[in-house]
């Protein structure tokens, strides 16, 4: 069989391949890019409005900056450890614990604080 390029010489032939590819690719990644702006990240899920008004004020209290959501339910197991649902929005107080413990961070839910495990936590 006869490719519809065999006539041409190889070095052009290579160049419609080489340009086919990289138009292929530029298609590829300009629909990833549609693609991720049109679905929201996992688990960024639409706040009610009561906690809409409990991020607004931790945001004033304590700046965007400082704000975490939950990645996964915690359910406080010591004392002082909160029991939060996936996707709730807290405010960093501090990133460690009483004793200087680093996995585990005090955090303002908008109303109870306590301590979180720093790996349930992701910056909103």
């Amino acid at each position: 069989p006869q490719l519809p390029h065999g006539h041409m010489p190889l070095p052009s032939f290579w160049k419609v391949v080489e340009d086919t590819l990289q138009q292929s690719g530029a298609q590829l990644r300009a629909f990833c890019q549609a693609f991720e702006t049109v679905t929201p990240s996992p688990g960024t899920q639409p706040l009610t409005p009561a906690e809409e008004r409990k991020v607004l004020s931790l945001v004033s209290k304590h700046g965007p900056d400082k704000l975490y959501q939950v990645t996964s339910n915690t359910s406080g197991s010591r004392d002082l450890d909160l029991t939060l649902l996936r996707g709730q929005i807290v405010a960093l107080l501090q990133s460690s614990d009483t004793k200087g413990n680093t996995s585990r961070w005090l955090v303002d839910a908008g109303g109870p604080r306590g301590f979180v495990p720093a790996a349930k936590l992701r910056p909103y």
